[in-house]
């Protein structure tokens, strides 16, 4: 059965419409006749979305048991049992409940691919694992859930869902993203402008690699050989010489007129060792490469004008940037060189040829021709078939003059000659050959086979067998060198794999693509067997048996039987290669990086479980330290009211009506301590869930100020609050705006030396309000300035027992979730201020100015 067809929308950000993207998608398919089911969807309680469900087929959901707690969660059973043409899935990278069949829904999505079944489904571009930590600094959310790039990349279509900021703030504040009571600090927080662009650009970097790959994928499928110039791309040619530094900054020149570019450098390493590179300075051009935000490459080959070619059209480049040559004249008139060949055979590549100041210095002395290549031979062969008769020729007029043993040596010279050029059997050839013509018009008696002196027929045999003996070293030099050759060039691949380990390139995609590059592969697939699937003996051919980790280049292997190479790693996990045969020596190189690929894939999985422990070992941290500080702070209070309330049930003592009174209140106010604790711990639970209800509306500072001030009770008297009547009303909660300024004030008066009064002001300008809340307390210093801020944390300069170190944590939790902030500043001559803002209704500008005329005060810094 044929594998379904995965589509996914992806969205730039949340609320951009891919869920009523892919509703729509489905109810177009259910108009052209194929059966589409809904298998799961979530509306998130908008309208619209919801509206698309209607008179869609909607497959029952799971229930599972977690915890005492039902969940639903997405019955793929069902799914497959009902067998549809189409499926929609939502939320690609949901977390599936505990005890679900697998952990994540993009694994519940393969079953059903499997099963035949079309699917589209949807991601947001923050749950990519490659993007999700750049996301997460941008918009200082974590993301818990997340899918392998992988998967999405797999995927037959991606389709980017995007809208711009603007809009999409714009269709957030209208209600048709979220309740209308989250909006406000939704917009103030994750849905920033600057968030949104960044997160777009993510996406569309994300979507652009996607085509790329899509578009390598087609190109190899069908052959094409030929530069598409779909994008620029600048690939410059590096030797480690001198000039490199020159060709990189002309490159990334180049790249950069071009918005968008890509910069890429190659280096040829020669499987005969005649590169002549310079390991040194290959190392300082690639740190240059990277740091003008290029990559590179490293591919090994024979020919390297043709290899260079071949990595280009392999990469789709469209510009090719070389150094002129640094070889003299001479030497260019015998061999056309490097820069010559690259350009005739170019086609549709441009190529550039630099001239830099290395060229008047001349090339550096290359490294010992000892191996003999395809040219050297056919010149061996030329020496033997053409040399050794013409030097017959012309030895024949001085055949009078000249003696045997002076004609042997110099036909031994001539077979020494041949040898050195040619190897071993041109070598033979030429020393047969020699013999004979020696024997036919030099040796006495001439035009015969018959040698008439014994001594003669000694030193022919004695020329044949030292030409033969310099043929055979002549030959075994070349192998050793082409040997010795062989192994630098691994060793330099091996280099290069052990410098991806060192600077922290351990994606498996990256890893992958460098052994595709360096062997000249048309693809590279990691694959571990299913675990669900029993070993057998012919599952190698099973494609069913075995599921991608990672894959780069062309058409994937869906199993190792189909592969030109398969490179076992452990029982479970095999290397596939396709494109070529390799030999012995390829595969040790590749053993090096099948076992590397492995450890990275190891390592990446442990990442995962440790980013799932990592709340988990969290959680438990914040349970210890609640426990720790909760103790003192629950059971004081409750202590104080039991004993209040003991006495006064107490019949052994008469007590006057004025010592009821003071028990009363001290019962009446420790349990107003004990109420502040667990609504405090209770709200910063709500926070940390993300479930705390704003009721944002119109609020007074001139009212809620004195109310806070009055519900610190005794330490109302050393609070002094300067708040303009006319000042203009924010846009608050009250009650939460109320306990932030009660926990900051109280927190100020405690911290604050005895007699002294905290001073609570404000101001106001464009479009916030800044309430001051000012102290001369030892201060905080300001690499503690966001340590104050965490939850059971106190700086040390008062007991533990004065509190758990909830009150700054939740005020700032409360804050931002009002669209506001709260931050520490110094106060000029010692202490802190805290400083609160707040966003103020828009129409109090107007308010103001219209007071102003009128000669009412107008508080404003600016």
């Amino acid at each position: 059965m044929p594998r379904g067809r995965l589509r996914i929308y992806l969205g730039a950000a949340p609320g951009v419409g891919k869920t009523f993207a892919m509703l729509g998608e489905g109810r177009r398919a259910m108009l052209r006749g194929r059966d589409v089911v809904v298998g799961f969807v979530e509306t998130h309680d908008r309208p619209h979305t919801a509206e698309l469900l209607q008179g869609m087929e909607i497959v029952p959901r799971r229930t599972v048991l977690y915890r005492g707690t039902s969940f639903t969660e997405l019955d793929v059973d069902a799914v497959i049992e009902r067998r549809p043409k189409v499926a929609l899935l939502d939320e690609l990278a949901h977390t599936n409940v505990p005890g679900s069949r697998n952990a994540k829904r993009w694994e519940d999505i393969e079953e059903i691919l499997e099963a035949g079944i079309d699917v589209v489904s949807t991601v947001n571009i923050q749950h990519l694992e490659s993007v999700n930590d750049v996301a997460r600094q941008i918009t200082g959310v974590p993301q818990r859930e997340t899918v392998p790039d992988e998967v999405v990349r797999r995927a037959d279509q991606v389709e980017l869902v995007d809208m711009s900021p603007e809009a999409l703030r714009r269709r957030m504040a209208h209600g048709n993203v979220y309740l209308p009571e989250k909006v406000d600090a939704a917009l103030s927080n994750y849905f920033r402008v600057g968030n949104l662009t960044a997160l777009r650009e993510l996406a569309l970097l994300w979507v652009a690699g996607k085509v790329d790959d899509q578009l390598d994928r087609y190109r190899a499928e069908h052959g094409i050989a030929g530069t598409w110039e779909t994008r620029e791309r600048v690939v410059v040619a590096l030797t480690g010489g001198p000039e490199g530094d020159t060709l990189i900054r002309r490159a990334a020149r180049i790249a950069a007129r071009t918005k968008g570019a890509d910069l890429l450098a190659v280096h040829v390493t020669q499987a005969d060792g005649l590169s002549g590179t310079d390991p040194v300075g290959l190392t300082t051009q690639r740190t240059l490469v990277e740091s003008m935000g290029g990559t590179y490459h490293q591919v090994v080959g024979s020919d390297v004008p043709r290899a260079l070619l071949d990595f280009a059209r392999g990469v789709n480049a469209t510009q090719l940037v070389l150094g002129v040559s640094r070889r003299g004249r001479l030497a260019q008139l015998v061999s056309r060189g490097v820069g010559f060949t690259v350009t005739t055979l170019s086609g549709a590549i441009d190529v550039h040829m630099i001239t830099h100041d290395e060229v008047s210095k001349g090339r550096r002395p290359a490294p010992s021709r000892a191996s003999l290549t395809r040219n050297r031979r056919l010149a061996g062969w030329a020496l033997a078939l053409l040399g050794v008769p013409a030097l017959t020729a012309a030895l024949l007029p001085l055949r009078g003059e000249l003696t045997l043993p002076s004609q042997i040596l110099l036909f031994l010279v001539a077979v020494v000659g041949v040898a050195l050029v040619g190897g071993m059997w041109p070598a033979v050839t030429a020393a047969v050959g020699g013999f004979l013509l020696l024997n036919w018009y030099f040796t006495p008696p001439v035009h015969t086979w018959t040698i008439a002196n014994p001594e003669n027929l000694l030193a022919l045999i004695v020329f044949v067998l030292v030409a033969g003996s310099v043929s055979w070293i002549v030959d075994l030099a070349a192998r050793r060198t082409r040997e010795a050759a062989r192994a630098g060039a691994d060793a330099e691949v091996l280099s290069a794999l052990a410098g991806h380990v060192l600077r922290g390139e351990a994606a498996l995609p990256s890893l992958l693509a460098r052994l595709r590059e360096i062997f000249g592969l048309t693809s590279v697939t990691l694959l571990e067997r299913r675990p669900d699937v029993e070993p057998s003996v012919g599952d190698k051919s099973e494609p069913k048996a075995w599921r991608i980790v990672a894959t780069t280049g062309g058409v994937p292997c869906t199993c190792p039987g189909i592969a030109d190479t398969e490179m076992p790693i452990a029982d479970d996990l095999v290397l596939a290669l396709r494109g070529r045969l390799l030999d012995a020596s390829d595969r040790r190189v590749v053993e090096a990086f099948a076992a590397e690929a492995a450890v990275v894939l190891r390592q990446e999985r442990l990442e995962r479980e440790a980013e799932q422990v990592r709340p988990l070992a969290e959680a438990d941290r914040m349970r210890t330290a609640l426990l720790a500080a909760v103790s003192h702070d629950l059971r004081t209070p409750l202590a104080s009211a039991k004993a209040a309330v003991e006495s006064l049930r107490s019949t052994d003592i008469e007590w006057s009506p004025e010592d009821r009174a003071e028990l009363l209140a001290t019962a009446d106010e420790s349990l107003v301590k004990l109420n502040r604790l667990v609504v405090n711990l209770l709200d910063m639970s709500r926070l940390q869930a993300g479930v705390l209800g704003v009721s944002a509306e119109l609020v007074a500072l001139e009212e809620v100020v004195p109310r806070a001030v009055d519900d610190l009770g005794h330490l109302s008297d050393r609070v002094r609050a300067e708040i303009s009547p006319d000042f203009p009303e924010v846009i608050a909660d009250p009650a939460l705006l109320e306990r932030i300024l009660v926990n900051v004030m109280s927190n100020a008066v405690r911290y604050s030396p005895d007699g002294d009064r905290t001073l609570v002001t404000a101001s106001w300008y464009a479009d916030q309000v800044q309430i001051r809340v000012i102290d001369r307390g030892p201060g905080i210093p300001p690499e503690d300035h966001d340590r104050v801020f965490m939850p059971f944390q106190r700086l040390g300069d008062r007991d533990n027992h004065t509190g758990v170190g909830l009150g700054l944590a939740l005020s700032r939790g409360l804050a931002e979730a009002m669209g506001g902030t709260l931050v520490p500043e110094e106060t000029p001559g010692g202490g802190t201020t805290m400083t609160l803002t707040l966003p103020i209704w828009s129409g109090a500008k107007a308010v103001q100015r219209a007071k102003a005329v009128e000669g009412a005060p107008v508080i404003d810094e600016s």
